[in-house]
């Protein structure tokens, strides 16, 4: 085929085409043949997608130049890329053998990628090393997951505490404030009220957001009045009634259920199902797995009444994330995963699967998982896929609308059009 020179409309604006349309060969990509779900809500098509330094031109039926290499998805199918609205990046999943601080994030950044989460927002207490790889993502040769973070949570007990520690979180580049409003079933002191005023006016007062960890409807409903910007959990102790409902519609308030939190705190109590799928086994941490399982670890779990509380929570957590589905709430997918016992990479597939199972739709389940997560998390440019966004997508060999466990079909992962899995 003739090559000709590529030039939208959209190309000054985001400007990832030279000038001149010289365009080196390495760096365009042709995928064709499979039926792409782009995320925008348009029906799944048969089209194919042309990538020019690492951001998608055009999605449908493009002149691909002579020089693109042209890969062939024929029977395949094609989704964008998992957009993780809260999870921790800590490091703590990179192999022992990996010592150095940055290499440990960017070794955990890879291994979200190995499984399809594209983009991570880590919600607090990130090493400092995360937020040199964040300024240092928007580039074609990205091979790893993005990541956003919120640095230290704020856990102030009086307004000159809260107020301080959003000016110093600011000071130092942070994408979200974070904070807790939680007494971890009656076992701490709530950050108290006032202190929680002084960080969510200080927080706006800087032009940034504020995401809230929190467990009962109550103080849901106080928080989301002060402003809160982010139900980063499910509401876990009651119903969600009418008034929250009105609260999370009236600023458009994202809800994110962090099912897999739930999962977690009780699943150990017996040898989970998943440690036998071969999925998770390809990217699991071996010495995590075997701690887990010890004997007296799971004897802990199947005596605690904190992980019996938390699996009463998963079931409300379930039913409420479905009337606000229902209720149009826009519901951002996340997990929490980071922290011990919370695999990261795998537990964004078996959150599609919880929440699923809560009653939305597979397509529900990955609208949540891309566009809404990333217009939750303000980014433009990932999410879908269509032209000006970068090539951050997902090869299947299934189609995910029809069994959401067909995301555990994954066979290539494309991070701005390099190829990381």
């Amino acid at each position: 085929m003739k090559q000709r020179c590529l030039v939208p409309a959209f190309v000054a604006a985001v400007a990832f085409v030279a000038a001149t349309c010289a365009v080196d060969s390495q760096h365009t990509l042709a995928l064709t043949g499979a039926t792409v779900w782009d995320g925008t809500g348009s029906p799944a098509r048969v089209v194919d997608i042309l990538v020019i330094d690492g951001r998608i031109v055009e999605v449908g039926e493009p002149s691909i130049p002579s020089h693109a290499t042209v890969l062939d998805f024929s029977g395949k199918w094609i989704i964008p890329g998992l957009v993780e609205t809260h999870a921790h990046v800590s490091g703590y999943w990179a192999p022992d053998r990996i010592t150095d601080p940055r290499s440990r994030i960017e070794e955990e950044l890879g291994l979200f990628a190995s499984y399809g989460v594209t983009t991570v927002s880590s919600l607090g207490d990130e090493p400092p090393p995360t937020r040199q790889l964040r300024d240092s993502q928007d580039t074609r040769f990205l091979e790893r997951a993005r990541v956003t973070l919120a640095g230290p949570v704020i856990t102030a007990v009086t307004p000159a505490e809260g107020s301080a520690a959003v000016a110093e979180n600011a000071a130092a580049g942070v994408d979200w404030m974070k904070i807790r409003v939680d007494d971890n079933l009656g076992t701490t002191t709530k950050m108290p009220w006032e202190a929680v005023r002084a960080v969510v006016d200080a927080t706006h007062e800087r032009g940034l957001r504020l995401a809230t960890h929190l467990f009962y409807l109550d103080d849901a409903k106080r928080l989301l009045q002060m402003g809160t910007d982010l139900v980063a959990h499910s509401i876990r102790d009651a119903e969600v009634d009418d008034e929250v409902i009105e609260l999370l519609r009236e600023e458009g308030i994202c809800y994110v259920p962090t099912l897999t939190r739930e999962l977690s705190a009780f699943v150990y109590g017996d040898r989970p199902e998943f440690f036998d799928d071969p999925f998770f086994l390809e990217g699991a941490k071996k010495s995590e797995i075997d701690r887990v399982s010890e004997p007296a670890f799971m004897q802990g779990i199947r005596e605690s009444a904190a992980a019996a509380r938390y699996r009463e929570g998963l079931g409300l957590a379930l039913r409420n994330l479905k009337r606000l589905s229902d209720a149009d709430i826009p519901i951002a997918f996340g997990t929490d995963v980071g922290p011990a016992g919370r695999f990261p990479g795998y537990f964004e597939h078996l959150e599609l699967e919880l929440m699923v199972e809560a009653g939305l739709t597979p397509e529900q389940a990955l609208a949540s998982a891309t566009r809404v997560a990333a217009s939750c998390l303000e980014m433009g440019d990932v999410g879908t896929l269509e032209a000006g966004n970068w090539a951050d997508l997902l090869v299947l060999g299934a189609n995910p609308l029809e069994d959401i466990t067909a995301t555990k079909t994954l066979e290539k992962v494309f991070i701005a059009g390099n190829e990381v899995r």
